[in-house]
């Protein structure tokens, strides 16, 4: 089966790229390869993927070169976005041009490709905002984002159900809880508090760590995606939404002492208070997505943090070489 993956070179993106390749598929790999983060990390990523992986460095606003990357696909993966809630402060259109036309690139390459016959596409526990009632469950309201982030990725999910409502779109929408692991993004906390450990650096918590977050391993993420991608949306039902998280609030301050126990080095902190945007706590109600394709988170976070500190002291290592 032809896939065409978009944000190839991202963490989730490179993930998915690894298990559909494991699984035999041929997968063509889309990403513009910005300079959000680390580029070296993005290029490292993507020699990591052999053999059925075929990759184009392209950005999604541009429809017509991504609909000739399309052609053939039977399953469109669409996990390129422009991350971070703070950074959308900074420069608002990149959100607009990666989220929103991004996302509508994809669409309009579903709709007029004979071949593709489900699309599935990252959202955001992000569209809950920040008074939504504990765990966040698909029926609670998502029309009050608290962030440009969030708006944009709130705006994908309409898009695609308009789309599917004209014209028969078969479509999954999934909304990620705070994802971490391996080959992660720099930009999240984890990763930021191993760096600032590592380099001496003072590490800001919000309200002394007292915020709580669905930390939820990226192997756990990938195994949702494949139980979606299996389990494919019926007429009767042919766009539907599901979080995809840990099911499990989790201290921040209980984050960064799993890393300073891994990373053997104790952090220099600063307390401020929590910025508006950020919720107090997010959790995943997750009993659609198991009744789905029986999917169970099986990370926790004293499992998954001493892996990504395991591969982050090697990359340290190998990216000062690069």
């Amino acid at each position: 089966m032809k896939v065409l993956l978009t944000g190839a070179a991202g963490f989730i993106g490179f993930h998915t790229a690894r298990a559909l390749l494991a699984r035999g598929c041929e997968v063509v790999g889309v990403d513009d390869l910005n300079a959000y983060y680390d580029v070296r990390l993005k290029a490292a990523r993507l020699r990591e993927l052999g053999a059925g992986f075929r990759f184009h460095q392209l950005d999604i606003a541009d429809h017509e070169a991504l609909a000739k990357l399309g052609e053939g696909a039977a399953l469109i993966v669409h996990v390129a976005a422009q991350a971070g809630v703070r950074y959308s402060l900074e420069n608002p259109f990149a959100y607009a041009a990666s989220n929103l036309t991004g996302h509508l690139s994809v669409l309009e390459l579903a709709r007029h490709s004979p071949s593709v016959r489900h699309v599935v596409y990252a959202s955001s526990s992000s569209v809950y905002g920040t008074g939504a009632v504990l765990p966040y469950s698909e029926a609670e309201r998502a029309d009050r984002p608290s962030s440009l982030y969030a708006a944009t990725k709130r705006a994908d999910e309409l898009m695609s159900a308009s789309y599917t409502h004209l014209f028969g779109l078969k479509q999954t929408g999934l909304r990620f809880f705070t994802v971490y692991g391996p080959w992660g993004r720099p930009d999240m906390a984890y990763f930021g508090f191993a760096e600032a450990i590592m380099a001496g650096r003072p590490v800001t918590l919000y309200e002394n760590g007292t915020l709580k977050r669905d930390f939820t391993y990226v192997d756990d993420i990938v195994a949702g995606i494949l139980g979606v991608i299996d389990h494919p949306p019926g007429d009767e039902a042919a766009h539907r939404v599901f979080n995809i998280g840990n099911n499990r609030a989790e201290l921040v301050g209980d984050l960064l002492a799993l890393l300073e126990r891994e990373l053997g080095r104790r952090a220099v902190t600063v307390n401020l208070p929590k910025p508006q945007a950020d919720p107090v706590e997010t959790c995943a109600d997750v009993s659609a997505l198991n009744a789905l394709c029986g999917y169970v988170p099986a990370t926790r976070l004293d499992e998954g943090i001493p892996r990504f500190v395991e591969w982050y002291k090697a990359w340290r290592v190998k990216r000062e070489t690069m």
